[in-house]
């Protein structure tokens, strides 16, 4: 009884360099257009069933690599949250390509293991 507690939600990291929210918006852009953009592509070069079929067959692509970058980053007890194609390729880019010094997990987890010794 004494350890029950809420777990902490980590926000949304918040990216300060220039060049790490230029990669973070253009993976959202991969995430959310790269189906339409290779479905376009495969209708202009070949026919329009071929592009249906590259259009779901690029969805599940992109599904896939979506979830495999939500559930690389994105702090095992907030998993079952939703999040857009923008708040993922902003924890992609905080966590895996441009993390800072002290990150947003070490600091949470400070603050449970002051708020614990308080109690």
């Amino acid at each position: 009884m004494e350890n029950d507690y809420i777990d902490l939600i980590e926000p949304t990291p918040i990216l300060h360099s220039r060049k790490c929210k230029v990669i973070a918006f253009s993976i959202k852009l991969l995430l959310q257009y790269s189906s339409f953009v290779i479905a376009f592509i495969a209708w202009y070069l070949y026919d329009y069933f071929i592009a249906g079929a590259t259009l779901l067959i690029t969805f599940l692509i992109v599904g896939i690599a979506r979830a495999k970058m939500r559930n690389s980053v994105i702090p095992p007890h907030q998993r079952e949250y939703h999040y857009t194609d923008e708040g993922i390729a902003n924890w992609f880019s905080a966590k895996e390509l441009c993390p800072s010094p002290l990150s947003n997990e070490s600091q949470s987890h400070n603050a449970i293991q002051k708020g614990l010794e308080r109690k």
